[in-house]
């Protein structure tokens, strides 16, 4: 995530796009600017321009919501089922969600596979959540595993977040199987040697070779361990260590990719970053994801320095950065059992809640706000007999868009119109 859930590939190539037009400085520079149209008045989290990342930073930002106990605006929910084609898959962002999609609409995986998990956590959304998964399906490659766009190649991200997607609605990703693979089949492909890169996974380069790569570890961590965007604290595990098997488990392959995330964090308690040729410096979001990953794998003290870090300089980034980056530490803050309200002086969840429509209330410890939380549960409820998923539970890993953004989804039960 470094806002994950795009693929590094996606990521780099809406940067080239704005420095193409704006510069390097522009393509650098994170602050927010306005976007063209009404889209903030909508319902949509942020005010920075949602051509790349609107699907993915509105489901992360409805995600840490629910997770933190909000309940979310039902304009913030309608905007995000608005964006979603009648194929089922989601593009970044459609400024026009009354325009069907057609063959010029991109849609991808990440954005599709991010929307299914928020769609889920908010309830009352059945069959955009089934149609948004059958469209998954149907673009599987052969491997077992996704790209970013239908019929790229596999990659570790992108498999990452739909088998979190899966897992989330109780899908056994085992069993969704193209060509005889599984997308853990795929997923371990990734897994690169001990002994050469310290139980990384890789990230295809330029040739198509596997380099071993922060963000595509951190998000195969949770993809090993079958999670996605949100997660809490695994069980407390030893030191973790890279297995030298030449075919890795499951579980051996989150070890090695914790491993090697515990290394690279080891020195300073963060990962760096470097754009455009630029100086290195530190990397917010993918560490923010890195975090998410050491605890689900070996328990919260395993991401106790990096947290830290966090706490004490992430403030910042975020602000600068929009509701993405808020919803990163707040899933960092949940997968470790930290306070997002009091993370390093910051009420992250308000913070983030200031970024787009007032929520409609908060859980039921609020007694203020119970009945909106009841309702909330009771259309959850409903969703889960409706549906025939059943219960879900919740995930973490999508992309980077800019430094550090990237690890680099209307109570409507129909099909969504696009």
């Amino acid at each position: 995530m470094n806002v994950r859930r795009r693929s590094s590939a996606a990521a780099l190539a809406a940067i080239a796009v704005i420095g193409a037009a704006a510069g390097p400085a522009a393509a650098a520079d994170p602050s927010p600017s306005k976007p063209t149209g009404t889209a903030a008045e909508s319902g949509l989290y942020g005010s920075a321009d949602p051509q790349y990342d609107g699907v993915w930073r509105q489901s992360l930002a409805l995600l840490a919501q629910d997770t933190a106990g909000v309940v979310p605006s039902s304009q913030a929910v309608k905007w995000l089922t608005d964006q979603q084609c009648d194929s089922g898959a989601f593009a970044p962002f459609r400024p026009d969600p009354a325009k069907a999609c057609d063959a010029k609409t991109t849609v991808d995986t990440n954005s599709t596979a991010a929307a299914v998990q928020a769609l889920w956590a908010v309830g009352g959304h059945g069959d955009a959540v089934k149609d948004a998964l059958d469209w998954l399906k149907s673009v599987q490659n052969e491997d077992g595993g996704w790209g970013y766009t239908p019929g790229s190649p596999s990659e570790a991200n992108s498999t990452s977040v739909v088998i979190g997607a899966l897992t989330a609605t109780e899908t056994d990703p085992e069993t969704v199987r193209k060509g005889g693979k599984s997308p853990y089949d795929a997923l371990l492909a990734a897994a690169l040697p001990c002994a050469k890169d310290g139980g990384a996974f890789g990230y295809p380069d330029q040739d198509g070779k596997l380099v071993a790569n922060a963000d595509a570890t951190a998000a195969g961590v949770l993809g090993a361990l079958g999670t996605g965007l949100v997660t809490e604290a695994g069980e407390k595990t030893a030191a973790a260590t890279c297995a030298t098997a030449d075919k890795p488990t499951r579980e051996q392959a989150a070890a090695g990719g914790a491993a090697y995330l515990a290394d690279a964090l080891a020195k300073d308690g963060h990962l760096t970053s470097a754009l455009g040729g630029s100086a290195e410096q530190p990397d917010y979001g993918n560490t923010a994801d890195a975090v998410v990953a050491l605890a689900a794998q070996g328990g919260a003290d395993k991401a106790a320095k990096p947290l830290a870090w966090l706490e004490k300089n992430a403030a910042k980034w975020a602000k600068e950065s929009g509701p993405a980056a808020y919803a990163q530490l707040i899933l960092a803050a949940h997968a470790t059992g930290a306070d997002p309200r009091a993370f390093g002086g910051t009420d992250l969840v308000a913070e983030l809640n200031a970024t787009g429509p007032a929520p409609r209330g908060m859980a039921a410890k609020d007694t203020a706000s119970a009945s909106n939380d009841d309702d909330t549960k009771d259309e959850k409820d409903q969703e889960k007999d409706e549906s025939g998923f059943g219960v879900w539970w919740f995930v973490g890993v999508c992309l980077v868009f800019g430094i550090g953004i990237g690890f680099l989804l209307s109570g409507r039960n129909k099909k969504r119109q696009p």
